[in-house]
């Protein structure tokens, strides 16, 4: 199998380092012509206007959203989650438009104001999910076609960290920076599933 990520900023390196460990060929994408031949994409998180200005300039943001359109899996972490997003209220960032989700950016306020917490995350198991939040992005609403995967409690208010609209998946934080595979092995059997 071989997946990219997308190498424009923020912690490809990270994903790649994962998508290694479960034994698939990661490629490092920069360019357009770097996504033929890909089963899969992860969008890292960093800093989302930054990504979306590079995205732009190498021609990258038409192709991932024509691949996108087209049912192709994309993984998106943090900034990987806001580029996804079709709303962004009070953002001029352009982004992919891809699923149908409203997010906040920033939603705990500074690089200061990062945290780590357990999810519940049942597609994942009965065993929680140690998330790390680095200027989290939040998800505060879902169109009708997006399975909420985790909030950050189970209060029907709690604010929306994880979802999965078809093949397109998005954490509002960092599983590339712990040791636990599941959701890249998650994205992974999404990848397979849309091979049948």
């Amino acid at each position: 199998m071989r997946v990219g990520v997308l190498a424009a900023q923020g912690a490809f390196i990270e994903h790649t380092a994962v998508l290694k460990k479960l034994g698939v060929e990661a490629v490092e994408v920069r360019l357009p012509g770097e996504l033929k031949g890909l089963e899969g994409l992860i969008i890292p998180g960093g800093e989302s206007t930054s990504i979306s200005r590079i995205i732009l300039d190498f021609d990258l943001m038409d192709e991932i959203r024509n691949l996108g359109r087209k049912g192709f899996p994309i993984f998106g972490t943090c900034a990987g989650l806001v580029l996804l997003a079709k709303k962004i209220p009070g953002s001029t960032v352009e982004t992919l438009g891809l699923m149908g989700i409203t997010v906040r950016r920033n939603a705990f306020g500074r690089q200061v104001d990062s945290f780590e917490t357990d999810l519940a995350v049942p597609v994942l198991g009965e065993k929680s999910f140690h998330a790390v939040f680095i200027r989290a992005p939040l998800i505060e609403r879902v169109d009708g076609n997006v399975e909420v995967l985790a909030k950050l409690d189970n209060r029907k208010d709690a604010n929306i960290v994880a979802a999965r609209q078809e093949r397109l998946l998005v954490t509002a934080f960092h599983p590339e920076l712990t040791d636990d595979l599941r959701f890249h092995q998650y994205f992974l059997k999404i990848i397979e599933g849309s091979k049948s």
